[in-house]
């Protein structure tokens, strides 16, 4: 297999096709890196870059305006992006990166709240331009097929990765594997008649046999909260379950049927869930009232956005 000329079939691909319009790909800011890599973990592109990423660093354009903001604050410019222990994570490295600024060693930012291997790799290549090895799922993809790597464990995967690894321009390289596995090596019906490194392909005569998965088990759950108005104000407590932890939330209730409001359907990473709404008067555990036209400025999950919108 020549290496060298797939690395240069495929920077000459990303130099055509790649995403460069992506506005953390235009920053040397690693910080910008950093924000980017985390909100992009279970989120579109397309929603993190229209919206979310700008805000973001809008709000907090460096870790130690960050490191300085309250949980509530960052969670509420979480809002709407879900998995929410990323925002809590987020604000824990900025608290103890502020002064340092981020690591620029891997292992070393391997270490912070929300950083595993990938993120800390990305940061290096992306944000720090070294000649590390990059897999996140799509690049990932690429090379199993590329090198027909079937039911191999991911350590395997990095290790092909390290192997293929162009280090004459190692950053560019990462990129581009990235992208072609969102563009062209598609987890079904791959464009194989587009991509740079068909030729040397091991894999693209059966390509899904490198890219089957297990098929997720998604759980039911029901949900019941109470809805209280007084004087413009609403009741609301604050989560401390799993799922929504941090987050402020209508009051956990018991069902009673004639006090029915109304219900919707949601869908939380592996939860499917039914939320039923009642009205109620009286709790048996301590609420806070928040006015109507101040719920902006607390941090609610879309859920409760959503059953807010329903009221």
């Amino acid at each position: 297999m020549n290496c060298q000329k797939n690395h240069q079939s495929l920077l000459h691909w990303y130099d055509g096709f790649g995403r460069h319009e992506l506005p953390w790909r235009n920053s040397s800011d690693v910080y910008h890196v950093y924000i980017s890599e985390i909100m992009l973990q279970q989120t579109q592109v397309s929603r993190v870059q229209e919206y979310f990423y700008p805000n973001f660093l809008e709000k907090y354009p460096c870790l130690e305006k960050l490191s300085q903001a309250s949980i509530d604050e960052v969670l509420v410019n979480w809002s709407g992006l879900g998995y929410y222990s990323r925002a809590r994570n987020l604000h824990k490295t900025a608290k103890l990166t502020a002064k340092s600024g981020l690591p620029t060693i891997q292992k070393e930012l391997e270490k912070l709240p929300g950083i595993g291997r990938y993120t800390a790799s990305a940061i290096c290549s992306f944000g720090y331009k070294q000649p590390v090895s990059v897999v996140d799922t799509n690049i990932a993809r690429v090379l199993k097929r590329f090198f027909a790597l079937s039911e191999v464990k991911d350590k395997v995967v990095w290790e092909y990765a390290n192997s293929f690894l162009n280090h004459n321009d190692p950053t560019h390289h990462n990129l581009a594997l990235m992208d072609l596995g969102s563009l062209i090596c598609t987890p079904k019906d791959p464009k194989c008649d587009e991509c740079p490194l068909t030729n040397s392909c091991k894999g693209k005569s059966d390509p899904t046999k490198y890219t089957q998965t297990k098929k997720t088990q998604y759980e039911n759950l029901e949900l019941f909260y109470g809805v209280c108005i007084e004087n413009s104000k609403i009741a609301v407590q604050k989560s401390t379950n799993k799922l929504y932890h941090g987050m402020y939330e209508l009051p956990v209730v018991d069902p009673i049927e004639e006090d029915f409001l109304g219900s919707f359907k949601h869908s939380y990473t592996k939860y499917r869930i039914t939320v039923s709404l009642y009205k109620v008067e009286n709790f048996i555990e301590e609420v806070e009232w928040v006015e109507l036209e101040k719920l902006s400025q607390i941090p609610l999950s879309s859920m409760m956005k959503k059953a807010l919108k329903l009221l």
